[in-house]
Order: C-alpha cells, then sequence, then structure tokens
C-alpha cells in the first residue's frame, strides 16, 4: 500500500503511524521485532548523519529486506533531507518517502524548494514530506511566533502538492528540560484548513496521553529517534558497567531487547489495537 493511502486510512480512524529512525542493524532490528510482535506497519526512517554513517546502498538494503524478512509491512522514510539532491539520491535508492526540510527558509522558497521535491517524486510514485513552521532542535527554544498557522498551511499545502506536513506546535527535538505542552487547539484548526497527513516531530519526552490526543486531532504521522538511540545506548553502557565480556553477540541482544520493549509501547499509544 502507498504510505500517502495509508496515511490517510489511518487518519480516519484516530490512528496514527509510528516513524522512527535507526543507525545500525541492532536497533532496526529492534524496531522490527516490535513491529511484528505487535502486528502492525512502521516506516523506518534514515537522517541523513545515519546515510552517511551506514552507506545509502547498505542502509537501503538493510531497511527493505529486514522489513521482508520480518514480514512487517513498512516504508522507508528519509528525514529531514536538507537538499533536493539529497532527495532524488534516496528516491533513487529505493527510498518510498522522503522529506525535503527547508523551513528555515522564508516562505516562499520553501514552497519553491519543496514543490520541486514534489515534481521529482511524481516520477517514483513516493510520498513528500515538508515542515512549515519550525520545529525547535536540539537546545533550541520552542518560540510561539514559529508555530505553523492554519492558513499558511493550506496555502503551503495547495501551492506544494506536499503529501504529509510537519507541523510547529510546541514539540522539539531532542529531550525536554520541561514537560513539554502541545498546542492542540492549533492542531485543531490545521487540521480543519489541510487535508495533508500530519506528522508530529520530536516526540521522545512528550507524555504518552499528550500524544493520544494528538492523534485525536489529526496527527497520522509521530516520529521517534532520540528515545531509541538513548534506550539502546544506556541499556548498552549498563550491560558494559564492570563486565568482561567481548563477544558483541552477546551483548548487543541484550541492548536490542530494551529498543523492542520501547517500540512495543510506542505503537500501543500511536496505534491501539
Amino acid at each position: 500500500m502507498r504510505l500517502q493511502h495509508k496515511l490517510k486510512t489511518l487518519g480516519q480512524t484516530g490512528k496514527a503511524l509510528l516513524a522512527t529512525n535507526f543507525y545500525n542493524f541492532e536497533t532496526l532490528s529492534g524496531v522490527l521485532q516490535a513491529a511484528k510482535a505487535n502486528n502492525q506497519a512502521v516506516i523506518l526512517q534514515l537522517s541523513e548523519s545515519s546515510i552517511q554513517y551506514l552507506g545509502l546502498p547498505i542502509a537501503t538494503a538493510l531497511a527493505k529486506q529486514g522489513l521482508a524478512e520480518y514480514g512487517v509491512e513498512g516504508w522507508l522514510h528519509l528525514d529531514h533531507g536538507s537538499s533536493p539532491e539529497m532527495a532524488h539520491r534516496c528516491l533513487d535508492a529505493g527510498f518510498d518517502s522522503v522529506m525535503i526540510d527547508a523551513s528555515e527558509k522564508p516562505f516562499d522558497e520553501n514552497v519553491k524548494i519543496t514543490s520541486s521535491v514534489v515534481k521529482l517524486a511524481e516520477r517514483y510514485d513516493a510520498n513528500v514530506e515538508a515542515e512549515l513552521g519550525y520545529v525547535a532542535k536540539l537546545g533550541q527554544v520552542q518560540k510561539v511566533s514559529q508555530y505553523t498557522q492554519p492558513e499558511e498551511a493550506k496555502r503551503f499545502v495547495e501551492e506544494t502538492g506536499a503529501h504529509a506536513l510537519a507541523i510547529a506546535i510546541g514539540s522539539a527535538h531532542g529531550f525536554y528540560k520541561e514537560t513539554p505542552q502541545l498546542q492542540l487547539e492549533l492542531l485543531s484548526a490545521i487540521h480543519a484548513a489541510t487535508p495533508a497527513a500530519l506528522v508530529l516531530h520530536g516526540s521522545s519526552g512528550i507524555p504518552d496521553n499528550q500524544i493520544r490526543d494528538a492523534v485525536s486531532r489529526g496527527i497520522t504521522k509521530v516520529n521517534l529517534a532520540t528515545e531509541t538511540k538513548n534506550m539502546f545506548m544506556k541499556t548498552l553502557q549498563q550491560v558494559l558497567r564492570d563486565n568482561d565480556e567481548i563477544d558483541l553477540r552477546k551483548v548487543f541482544p541484550q541492548a536490542t531487547q530494551s529498543v523492542v520493549k520501547l517500540i512495543r509501547e510506542k505503537l500501543e499509544v500511536v496505534s491501539p489495537h
């Protein structure tokens, strides 16, 4: 099933897809084990830094073969693509979906860049996600003036043809110093203004009840990254503390299982059975 259709279908039932980044075989395996155990679909995401780390051909093959081997319905997505050229590389490699993030550019330039990627993706029958407003990066403070506005969202989607839209409603990338408060009324207004699939970035650390409310109000894709790598690394550090084991095949699986547990819990939040 095409990702655009899946997101639309889930939106009609008040559910969402979990889109989680992976960084190596172990984190990928953890995500896929969780999705299989819950019998739920998942979006596998790769950032540009992960693509650089793994290599595009290897990263793509890992994801595609992993989905096939585990029998999981899923899609491969470029997270925060910085340029049309990067999006093109990923589409050529076989990605099902790409994000072009020109959110720090002026509105008209964001429209121009996003439109070019939407046009490019048509040849691949691929999904395109953009960002409007500004979701704070790690260590930055989210400003009210950076929130996505409903009329701008409507105009942006109409002018670009973007299938999915990451919106700024109070979330931020990385961990939070204080409990975030999503602007749920603003989300409802954006959802009423545009038919695009709405995406929540920066879900790590947002209370489950807020994520459920966001999904009920129109979010159909929930991104997860920081918690996944944090869970893997913190577990690995604990296992290796005062441990002389050198066989990574014995220590890595414990960290992988912690990812399985995390992802299963997150899947139940965004798309409960």
